[in-house]
């Protein structure tokens, strides 16, 4: 029977992680931020931990800056923040040579990219020259200027926001950046308790202020590099590899999950049993990790009347676990 506990990614006072305190205490932090957001909080941290890349799509208004905000306060990382308008040149976002008559020669001066932690503030309000300036960035973790090629600090996340579809202004992601994403959340507006604690409590920049970081960003790497220490069994693997099988046959979707896109939810996956303590990967951590890892590179038929999450939660639970 198919078993989904993406609503109890981390239990308070449950399974531990290899260093579960540091990663529940991680977790809290942000949550005291994002108040009433700890499911989407946690899939952010695992996110960040299997070195993924993170969309967040939702209105505006409902937290998506301050979550990266807070993340990159509580993980010790350098962070930087950059608008996307439709005037944005790439120039603006990598960097540019300048020459200096006192040296003669000219000076690159580096663009937002060059942080830890990247902000795409409303990614989907650029064209599209300007979003593809960050496929090189996310996949390699450098970029080429003037025929040099720079890299990126470490670690390197892109964190980027958009704002719905049907909203002006916006452009469609090309599903080449798309796929560069490992997962996609949308955080919602906050339930009755979270808004009137939000309304009543203390204001939310001033408590951004005060957050110091949990873990280092040396320690952060090295939990990163654990992650693929994970055991993950051959069951496992047919299991995986059935369900990225079934969105290429023709039946479910016009178009399916790319290899990248299986190993980032493998990593993923290890990631998320980490967190939980385990030393293995479960079935669980598929299904978990499903839609928020696999919907935005999925393109469903037409005829099936779905959305892409609707369709791959119906493509999930028509797929046996071994």
């Amino acid at each position: 029977m198919l078993r989904n506990d993406s609503n109890h990614v981390l239990p308070t006072g449950g399974a531990t992680s290899i260093k579960g305190s540091q990663i529940t205490q991680l977790i809290d932090q942000v949550s005291t931020i994002i108040v009433g957001k700890r499911e989407q909080v946690t899939l952010s941290v695992i996110c960040l931990l299997a070195s993924g890349h993170l969309l967040i799509e939702d209105v505006p208004g409902v937290g998506k800056t301050t979550l990266s905000q807070a993340l990159s306060r509580s993980l010790g990382l350098s962070f930087s923040r950059i608008q996307f308008t439709s005037d944005l040149l790439p120039s603006d976002l990598i960097g540019v040579s300048v020459y200096e008559r006192q040296k003669e020669a000219f000076v690159f001066h580096p663009g937002p990219v060059f942080a830890q932690v990247l902000l795409a503030d409303e990614i989907n309000r650029a064209g599209p020259r300007t979003q593809s300036a960050l496929l090189e960035a996310m996949e390699e973790r450098q970029v080429s200027v003037e025929g040099e090629t720079r890299p990126l600090p470490a670690p390197f996340f892109v964190i980027a926001t958009q704002n719905p579809s049907e909203q002006l202004g916006t452009h469609p992601l090309p599903e080449s950046q798309l796929d560069r994403f490992a997962m996609r959340l949308s955080l919602g507006y906050p339930d009755p308790a979270a808004e009137r604690a939000l309304l009543t409590g203390v204001d939310r920049r001033s408590a951004m202020q005060a957050l110091q970081p949990v873990i280092t960003p040396a320690q952060w790497q090295q939990w990163q590099a654990r992650v693929d220490e994970i055991h993950v069994a051959d069951s496992l693997i047919d299991y995986l590899q059935a369900l990225i099988t079934a969105t290429r046959d023709g039946r479910w979707f016009a178009l399916g999950l790319s290899p990248r896109a299986g190993l980032s939810l493998l990593r993923l996956a290890r990631a998320r049993a980490m967190v939980l303590g385990r030393q293995h990967v479960s079935p669980e951590d598929i299904q978990a990790l499903w839609i928020p890892a696999v919907a935005h590179r999925l393109m469903p038929l037409p005829q099936s009347g779905r959305s892409a999450a609707a369709q791959a939660r119906a493509l999930l639970e028509a797929t046996p676990v071994p």
